[in-house]
């Protein structure tokens, strides 16, 4: 009898683009290493030659890494400077709707889609940051913007068909006569993430890929069940990327001295920024991982510390290569198909993570299913 071990391929592994600044330390009130595009830049020709599928850029409105007055690279210019230098790898671009037109970010996607030879994905955000939206006068509830986010992917694909006038009555968004041409060469795929029932729902009916956080195995499996049954009642079959730091090293010795010092030299004055927004901010009180051990450990090898200093997915892997690999291909035999990874600094790490750790996560795979 065939099992869902022996059909599955390897999983795809992502990197990611620091547009708040990098370092060997963070939380401080400034980068080591600024978010400038030469240094941006060297981030992405590192996973392209490293070999990974593709890197996903973040959206932020203030920098959240960092003191949030620090320099932060916008998003889509970014993307865009760097689809023209780079050959192979895809981009995974976080959007918020609402914040643009529909019917221009439509034509922002196909005219990237041409400048970077169809290397564009999109990862929906309609969830976010408390306080986030409202610096840019966004003030709706968190309904509303899963509603319009919908309506947003609906519109876009309409509009992506073919370059012919579109018709859409939606509550939050219309369209009258709106054209994009020239249409991708073929729809960018969509990622949706978040916690709340309305992301699994709105992942079910209109994403190709449900987005998780790293959690607990057995909260995420859970998790991933829950969001397996909306996309089987849909039709559609569930597919599965988890976003997770890393900090890897020889030894579990050091790579827990590692995280100990990647925090040594934050600034309280950035502490108490991420600690407001974090403790207003709705997806965190969704997770488990909110009522957190003073050392900031879930289990043998999750760490929470990240998220002391920075907004949104602030948990750790941490441990020896075996170790990671082992923790990673358990996350693949639970259902995860892509993982999107990062570490700090993100040149060096993207190196180490590529040469050392991703080879054995694959072996670890292939032999789960030699055993199966």
């Amino acid at each position: 009898m065939t099992s869902h071990l022996d059909i599955r391929s390897n999983p795809i592994f992502d990197w990611f683009i620091p547009i708040d600044g990098d370092g060997n330390h963070i939380g401080t009130s400034e980068p080591e290493r600024m978010p400038t595009f030469d240094y941006l830049r060297r981030v992405v020709d590192t996973a392209e030659k490293c070999g990974f599928h593709s890197v996903l850029i973040p959206t932020r409105f203030a920098n959240g890494l960092f003191d949030e007055k620090s320099p932060l690279a916008e998003t889509w210019t970014t993307v865009t400077a760097l689809a023209t230098v780079t050959n192979k790898i895809r981009f995974l671009v976080a959007v918020r709707p609402g914040f643009i037109s529909v019917g221009l970010f439509a034509q922002m996607v196909a005219t990237l889609d041409q400048i970077s030879h169809g290397r564009i994905d999109l990862n929906i955000v309609p969830g976010g940051i408390k306080g986030d939206f409202e610096r840019l006068g966004e003030t709706s509830d968190h309904s509303t913007r899963y509603l319009k986010a919908e309506e947003f992917i609906v519109a876009c694909k309409k509009l992506w068909q073919c370059p012919s006038p579109v018709y859409f009555e939606g509550k939050t968004i219309q369209l009258n006569g709106a054209i994009c041409s020239p249409s991708p060469q073929c729809s960018p795929s969509i990622y949706v993430g978040g916690a709340s029932d309305q992301a699994i729902n709105l992942s079910a009916r209109q994403g190709d890929t449900y987005l998780a956080w790293i959690l607990p195995r057995d909260v995420l499996s859970a998790h991933l069940e829950k969001s397996r049954i909306r996309y089987q009642s849909e039709g559609r079959k569930a597919r599965f990327g988890l976003r997770t730091h890393l900090i890897v090293r020889d030894s579990e010795q050091e790579a827990w001295a590692a995280a100990e010092e990647l925090l040594s030299m934050a600034d309280l004055s950035v502490q108490k920024q991420r600690m407001k927004v974090n403790s207003n901010t709705k997806l965190e009180k969704k997770t488990p991982l909110v009522i957190q051990p003073r050392d900031h450990k879930i289990g043998s090898h999750l760490w929470t510390g990240i998220s002391t200093v920075r907004v949104n997915c602030g948990t750790a892997l941490v441990g020896d290569t075996e170790q990671v690999a082992e923790e990673l291909a358990r996350y693949w035999e639970i259902g995860i198909d892509e993982f999107i990874l990062s570490a700090y600094p993100h040149v060096e790490e993207c190196e180490r993570i590529s040469e050392g750790l991703i080879p054995i996560i694959e072996e670890k795979i292939n032999l789960r299913r030699v055993q199966k």
